[in-house]
């Protein structure tokens, strides 16, 4: 199997599926859904989608039935982006190459298509179903979902990491950052397609454990990235971090130690997929793939 192959074939699917559940979306201002797809349609790995899928698939279950689940994600993952660009947050001008929502559409409307982002997520997990049919599966992956996008996971990350800048913080606070900040969107990615597509319990925990790994070791290269990076290949300024002191594993423990605990994640969430057959190959390529990312 060629990853590549697969990422572009589950990121076209994805793309369509979006579109028809956004495009058009109703009696809503046009502007507020331009504000919207300017960022949704803004390019991106859809990473979290595909996990999404992946993980169906791992456990027997078929890509096509998890695929708005896994587009609600990515609209969570999007208004998350367009809320920490902002002036109040992360202060960026820049994403994917290009301005960032409140640059074009000013700060008030780029709050609103986030929150419109969110909203909207939720309105599509509720209308799911499970391969089994079971609603105490679906309630259970609203729940996971809401829990990893809200101050127990996301929110609670940023919220972490904003105070955290310019001060000294132990290892503790810093990981706890990293699988709130980051982590959780990626572990529940993971949960909800194996949960959709009726894991049993062995698989299901082993699933979580590589999520929990596979959301260190992203979030671990992202800020090797911001150190070492190309902005050109990734779409916006490097060295941000450093500049407003914020909490990384190169500014905790350095360069060569953050390669090291990106290389014993990846080991560990490989480990995690060890009872799995080939049909968990895609998880196993995307772990290195994004240990030798450069975006």
């Amino acid at each position: 199997m060629k990853l590549e192959d697969y990422l572009r074939d589950k990121a076209r699917k994805i793309e369509n599926t979006l579109e028809a559940l956004l495009v058009p979306m109703g009696d809503i201002p046009p502007l507020l859904q331009e504000a919207m797809n300017y960022s949704v349609f803004a390019g991106g790995k859809r990473l979290r989608p595909i996990l999404t899928l992946a993980a169906a698939e791992a456990v027997g279950g078929k890509g096509e039935d998890v695929i708005q689940a896994a587009c609600a994600i990515e609209l969570i993952h999007t208004y998350s982006l367009i809320h920490d660009d902002l002036p109040a947050m992360d202060d960026d001008d820049y994403r994917r190459g290009r301005l960032a929502n409140h640059k074009v559409y000013g700060e008030a409307l780029a709050i609103l298509a986030g929150d419109a982002l969110l909203t909207k997520a939720f309105e599509i997990l509720a209308s799911c179903h499970p391969a089994a049919g079971n609603d105490t599966v679906l309630r259970r992956v609203i729940g996971e979902v809401a829990a990893a996008a809200g101050p127990d996971g996301m929110v609670g990350g940023q919220t972490v990491d904003i105070i955290s800048e310019g001060k000294n913080i132990d290892a503790a606070t810093l990981h706890y950052i990293h699988r709130s900040k980051t982590g959780a969107l990626l572990r529940v990615s993971v949960r909800t397609g194996a949960l959709l597509s009726g894991a049993v319990p062995d698989s299901l925990a082993a699933l979580t454990r590589y999520g929990e790994e596979f959301g260190l070791l992203f979030q671990i290269t992202d800020d090797i990235l911001d150190v070492v990076g190309d902005s050109a290949k990734m779409g916006k300024p490097v060295g941000a971090d450093a500049k407003k002191a914020k909490a990384t594993y190169p500014a905790v423990f350095g360069l060569d130690e953050a390669r090291r605990a990106a290389a014993k994640a990846r080991d560990r969430a490989l480990g995690a997929l060890e009872s799995f057959g080939p049909d968990a190959q895609p998880l196993r390529l995307l772990v290195d793939f994004v240990l030798g990312r450069d975006n």
